[in-house]
């Protein structure tokens, strides 16, 4: 099972893309707060769409309380430019519960969480001409990532509506 967590997320547009990849890929989103917005905010809700009535969303009042909160026999992952692995070289299992923790978009996970979990740690690859990606672009890459290691399972892979072409 795939858990994204959004550690005091920021920017309302980026949680509701998230938000809205959660549904595609049939993951929880947990969000910890505090949050740099409402749930209402009309940001949010536009770019999740109309497919919040269908998202698993789990909230926690601190990072405290969701590591109270995490069954026994998981793997959490700790998505951060300060990362030991890269998710290529990490074997994903569905049958696992998985958590993505992925830090606020200014300041990222808070060095003292990182240092006690460095062995747990993930960095995407970039140039060295940046310092970090989009948030929710690295939620798709690790989210997809995950996904794919997994063969798609559960997901659909042919186009489950009617075609727009004959």
């Amino acid at each position: 099972m795939l858990n994204i967590v959004l550690l005091e997320p920021e920017i309302p547009e980026n949680t509701g893309n998230i938000a809205r990849m959660c549904v595609g890929l049939n993951a929880t989103l947990h969000l910890i707060k505090p949050y740099g917005f409402f749930l209402n905010n009309k940001h949010l809700k536009r770019s999740g769409l109309d497919y919040w009535k269908y998202l698993k969303l789990i909230e926690h009042d601190c990072y405290e309380e969701f590591i109270n909160t995490i069954p026994k026999n998981t793997q959490v992952y700790y998505i951060t430019r300060y990362g030991t692995k890269i998710p290529n070289h990490l074997t994903f299992h569905m049958d696992i519960p998985t958590y993505f923790v992925f830090g606020k978009e200014s300041s990222g996970i808070p060095k003292q969480i990182l240092n006690h979990n460095k062995v747990h740690t993930i960095r995407i690859p970039t140039s060295i001409n940046i310092r970090s990606l989009n948030l929710s672009n690295c939620v798709a890459i690790i989210g997809y990532e995950y996904v794919k290691q997994n063969k798609y399972k559960g997901l659909c892979q042919n186009e489950p509506h009617k075609p727009l072409i004959d």
